[in-house]
């Protein structure tokens, strides 16, 4: 069963949030992905969120872009964690999307990630991170991923040759 969940505003927004996907992968963590349009199916969007404790989720990881509503919205309709991500949009270049998710009122948290591929991929890490409180497969695949990035750094050195 799947621990995460990926929603997004629409299908342009995978461009950004496959990168949480593949990181999800590198740490073998299984998630379902899903469009959801806060704007365009509300309803779709209120269930799905209703149901995401009983469905087995343990964070859900929302991306949108330009009004970003989808993540504040089903924060608002779940006690699930939420982790969103701002997609970079034409407008504004993302500031939109990203003031629309971190922007919200008390009693309603998102935690927010940076806009576009590095927000995606820190959101994957976070919701892992939370998943790893009361999984050590997952805590174990995280410290795995972790020496990896040191040791890419350290090796990076040597490039500088």
């Amino acid at each position: 069963m799947a621990k995460i969940a990926i929603v997004m505003g629409s299908i342009s927004d995978w461009t950004t949030m496959k990168f949480t996907a593949n990181l999800l992968d590198e740490l073998d963590i299984e998630y379902d992905k899903k469009v959801i349009s806060a704007h365009r199916m509300p309803i779709e969007m209120i269930k799905f969120a209703e149901s995401a404790d009983k469905n087995g989720y343990e964070v859900i990881i929302a991306g949108a872009g330009g009004a970003a509503h989808l993540p504040g919205m089903i924060a608002a309709s779940t006690v699930i964690p939420v982790v969103g991500v701002p997609v970079q949009s034409h407008a504004l270049n993302g500031i939109d999307s990203l003031l629309s998710i971190v922007q919200m009122p008390a009693g309603t948290p998102v935690a927010t990630m940076a806009i576009g591929k590095a927000g995606a991929t820190n959101a994957g890490i976070l919701a892992a991170k939370i998943c790893a409180l009361s999984d050590s497969t997952i805590k174990d695949n995280l410290k795995s991923y972790q020496l990896s990035l040191h040791q890419k750094s350290l090796e990076s050195s040597d490039l500088l040759d």
